[in-house]
């Protein structure tokens, strides 16, 4: 299972596609109780949604009381942007509200100019607070055909 946010860019989105096809994944989008629009993903404005929400420290988003039944799966992606470093906050709702007991667990992302040490970093703490007995994967950040086929061939899923 592969689960990203549905309201960035589509990017995200466009490489978790081309994972999904490559391990005959099913995907399953995040959504924001409050979608985001134009204004709110300006992280040029830092008193744009995000910007607040990126800098507020353990920050929450509100989501969607739909998120995807995940006990059958035993392998979950989780796929998101970078945002000044880290996951945005919504992914650290989703991991606080999905049962992860028992999982692999790996994450991507796609950015232009980071690297992922702060996002494995972010994303393993927030696992860590929520007690879950899981095992994890390193994560990277994908933005090529390349990039991807080399990190999917690592993945070590059962």
């Amino acid at each position: 299972m592969i689960l990203c946010p549905k309201h960035w860019y589509y990017t995200t989105k466009n490489v978790a596609q081309v994972i999904a096809n490559k391990l005959d994944a099913d995907i399953a989008e995040l959504h924001a109780k409050h979608p985001y629009t134009s204004a709110d993903l300006d992280w040029h404005d830092p008193q744009s949604r995000i910007s607040i929400e990126q800098h507020q420290h353990n920050s929450r988003v509100e989501i969607n009381d739909d998120l995807p039944d995940i006990s059958n799966y035993n392998n979950v992606i989780i796929g998101h942007p970078i945002w000044w470093g880290i996951p945005p906050c919504l992914i650290t709702t989703a991991i606080d509200k999905l049962d992860l007991n028992g999982k692999n667990l790996t994450s991507f992302a796609t950015s232009g100019g980071s690297g992922y040490k702060r996002s494995q970093a972010n994303i393993e703490r927030t696992l860590r607070k929520n007690n879950y007995n899981i095992t994890i994967t390193q994560g990277a950040v994908l933005n090529n055909q390349h990039q991807i086929e080399t990190w999917v061939k690592t993945l070590n899923f059962r």
